[in-house]
């Protein structure tokens, strides 16, 4: 799968060299590719935002550096153009899940007060919003899309079924989980689970995954 990344912070994306997808990047299993923005922009000064027009605090990305960017990346339009914004729908477990299922993606950051809508309009195929928050910037948004999106690639996680095996992949919060020492500091590992009774522990499980979410979210039983 591919993940476009187009950013005027490019230095902020180490962490995906990193742990499960740094491996799975270095198997080609994921094609991981960094766009500076800085680098398409036609100003002579390397500027890539200007004030906005009617006013207001801060700066705004400018159209014409974004619209050549997303032209070099992905110039045939192939891919999904996404742009990381509050604005968006919200990233869920089921959308990580299509995403994941896709031949790949584009991932627009934007930065200070916004990207001018015109950008948008030329190249942005939907938006995506990580949460109802406001961050500096879309970087730490778009790792959290791409990591969400890129564990649903076959052969990017350790085991097949993990990504089936967790928070919100049957609606319900995950049940706790538990290694060895069986024993630590006089807390137990639940008897059920070393039991070697798997019908046992499996009820167990799902018991305690509906009693954590009707705790934590009980909006999710409703679903």
């Amino acid at each position: 799968m591919k993940i476009k990344i187009l950013t005027l912070f490019p230095e902020m994306f180490s962490p995906l060299r990193c742990s499960i997808i740094g491996r799975a990047a270095e198997k080609g299993i994921l094609d991981i590719q960094l766009y500076n923005i800085r680098d398409y922009t036609a100003d002579k000064h390397g500027r890539c935002d200007d004030t906005p027009f009617g006013g207001g605090a801060g700066m705004v990305m400018t159209p014409q550096p974004i619209v050549d960017a997303m032209a070099a990346a992905d110039p045939l339009h192939e891919l999904q153009h996404i742009y990381v914004s509050p604005k968006g729908e919200k990233l869920s477990h089921s959308l990580a899940k299509e995403l994941g299922a896709s031949d790949g993606f584009v991932l627009l950051c934007g930065h200070y007060e916004g990207v001018d809508q015109r950008a948008i309009d030329l190249t942005v195929d939907r938006e995506i919003s990580v949460g109802d928050y406001v961050l500096t910037g879309g970087e730490l948004a778009a790792m959290v899309i791409a990591d969400a999106a890129a564990r649903f690639v076959p052969g990017v996680l350790g085991s097949s079924d993990s990504a089936q095996e967790e928070s919100f992949s049957d609606g319900l919060l995950e049940y706790p989980q538990y290694t060895r020492p069986q024993e630590f500091m006089g807390l137990q590992v639940p008897e059920v689970l070393v039991s070697g009774h798997h019908a046992n522990i499996e009820k167990w499980r799902r018991e305690q995954a509906e009693k954590i979410t009707a705790a934590r979210r009980p909006d999710l039983l409703g679903k």
